[in-house]
């Protein structure tokens, strides 16, 4: 089982770090103060929502997971609210993005493949409804800060566009966390950071984008009024690659020789302060007592970037647990049964229609939702009402040699990539990727060291795995061949949600995307009105071509 989390820093290294105590705060004037009784200025009944979101970090890159890197704040926040310690996200950027902000799995959406590109004319369809599109109804001021990487083609696909007050942040799936520059593919380089619609060059300082993205958290908690409900979707750049962090964050790292692991190990650091202060924001202006803070990683690590999943199978990009289950956690004062650990299952999916429950919101029932209301689940220690987790069908992936309709039985075909879990039973088939178990040691060399893994080799022709999760979470025994009927079961299950699917949505590059043409900016470059002009010249010149045949018949 995963190791205890390790004992808190000293006094001196938390001064060190730069971090502030929990208790030394102001209030803001008009906030309620613990032990006070509540006047005019108590909150209302609607929380305050948070949900921070940050980027390939590992299963075991937090403290309580039993990692080296010290994340004292993610530490305290997680032990005096609700461990998530059966929570899976997707195991790439966009996908679980597009679930987070929808409620729907990707086969729902079309984005079942892949992440959206820079170069793509492809975004989020805009016949979904978003998380903050639904808190505005209900009075919400909502706020992005960070990472979208949702399309953007058209500035109908940007976040103002779909449900935001305002966004500061980037685009694309990464980039440089100082200079915000981010090359596709040689020649095709631009910047990335916006402030709403346009692009941010006043905010371009040099200054650390996970420092710079908690500023304008201050900024936005200081300047809203704290009796008004607010949306607050922080999504940090960090801990994805390029591996980049300032200096000081390294001084606890020196003895990591893996060069990746001490960088991520230095990112994450100042990740979990950015949080500290993010919290400690919340307290100063008056936020705090009636919030729900949210903590997600947005996918597995990635361990030739540092990350590490140990003891989970797999990493990023790939539907082994080690790319699917996540670090995630509750905090609020309004949690029931706060110092707890939740084991039911839970997907990110299931924030759309909870969030939007607590904030007194109505979802629609021509809706299709594939996320579950799960807050009693999570406060009060009751049974998830869901029992099934379509991971995802990808039926443009690379296929798998040896897969067939026979393979599966006449029911599926094992060439497709496919994932699904139903209670506690996962199956697997096609090719689910990069399958080896990368344990600490595996970083103990200045280089990426391969011979510390543990490997299967999987007898010729094999596509389909089976697991039971909850007695094998480490995917150590295949059990596809003792149980052919409930491999059965799952397959027609996958067939069912197969038939709900929406066609893919991966269109080829469109060299308009390139920046040069776009003033040296990632930015929407599709025009609606360039479209039209176009059909309309072209509908003249037929009307024309028509008037003068019809005169030389006369």
């Amino acid at each position: 089982m995963v190791a205890a989390g390790l004992a808190g820093l000293s006094l001196l290294s938390l001064l060190t770090c730069g971090y502030l105590a929990w208790g030394s705060r102001r209030e803001a004037p008009g906030a309620t103060v613990l032990g006070e009784e509540p006047g005019a200025g108590a909150p209302r009944s609607q929380p305050h929502i948070i949900f921070i979101l940050a980027d390939d970090q590992g299963f075991r890159d937090v403290g309580y997971h039993g990692s080296e890197i010290r994340t004292p704040t993610l530490d305290k926040l997680a032990a005096e609210g609700v461990k998530l310690e059966n929570y899976y996200v997707q195991p790439m950027c966009t996908p679980s993005r597009s679930q987070l902000i929808t409620g729907k799995y990707q086969i729902h959406t079309g984005l079942q493949h892949s992440i959206i590109r820079p170069t793509q004319p492809n975004c989020l369809p805009l016949d979904n409804v978003t998380l903050p599109q639904k808190l505005k109804e209900v009075g919400y001021s909502t706020h992005m800060v960070g990472k979208w990487h949702l399309g953007f083609y058209r500035r109908e696909c940007m976040p103002t566009q779909r449900g935001f007050d305002s966004f500061f942040g980037s685009l694309l799936g990464s980039g440089d966390y100082y200079t915000h520059f981010k090359c596709d593919s040689p020649g095709i380089c631009g910047y990335d950071l916006y402030e709403n619609d346009n692009a941010a060059w006043d905010h371009d300082t040099g200054i650390y984008s996970t420092q710079m993205y908690t500023q304008k958290v201050q900024q936005i908690l200081a300047s809203h009024n704290p009796g008004k409900p607010i949306f607050l979707y922080i999504a940090y750049q960090a801990v994805h690659s390029p591996l980049q962090a300032p200096g000081r964050y390294f001084e606890h790292y020196r003895s990591i020789n893996n060069i990746n692991r001490r960088r991520y190990a230095a990112m994450l650091a100042c990740l979990d302060e950015a949080i500290n202060n993010v919290t400690l924001a919340l307290k100063k202006y008056g936020y705090y007592e009636n919030s729900i803070i949210i903590y997600s990683s947005d996918n597995g690590g990635q361990p030739m970037a540092g990350g590490s999943n140990w003891p989970l199978r797999g990493s990023k990009g790939t539907y082994w647990e080690g790319g699917i289950r996540a670090v995630g956690f509750v905090h609020s004062p309004l949690l029931k049964n706060k110092g707890s650990v939740c084991k039911e299952l839970v997907h990110i999916t299931d924030w759309f229609p909870t969030l939007i429950t607590l904030a007194e919101g109505q979802i629609d029932e021509d809706i299709q939702l594939d996320g579950y209301d799960i807050w009693e689940t999570i406060s009060e220690g009751r049974r998830s009402p869901r029992v099934d987790i379509l991971h995802n069908i990808d039926p443009i992936y690379t296929k798998a040699k040896n897969g067939s309709w026979a393979a599966g039985y006449g029911i599926w075909n094992t060439a497709i990539q496919s994932a699904i879990r139903v209670n506690h039973w996962k199956l697997l088939t096609g090719n689910p990727g990069y399958s080896d178990w990368v344990p600490p040691q595996a970083f103990s060399n200045a280089g990426p060291n391969r011979w510390h893994n543990e490997r299967v080799s999987w007898s010729a022709g094999k596509t389909v795995w089976l697991f039971n999760i909850t007695a094998d979470p480490y995917e150590r025994v295949d059990l596809s061949a003792r149980y052919p009927e409930v491999v059965k079961q799952l397959l027609r299950r996958l067939s069912q949600f197969n038939k709900t699917a929406v066609p893919v949505r991966y269109p080829p590059k469109d060299p308009r995307s390139n920046p040069k043409l776009n003033g040296g900016v990632w930015g929407p470059w599709f025009k609606e009105d360039e479209k039209k002009k176009k059909s309309d010249k072209g509908k003249g010149a037929n009307k024309q071509k028509k008037s003068k045949n019809k005169k030389k018949a006369n």
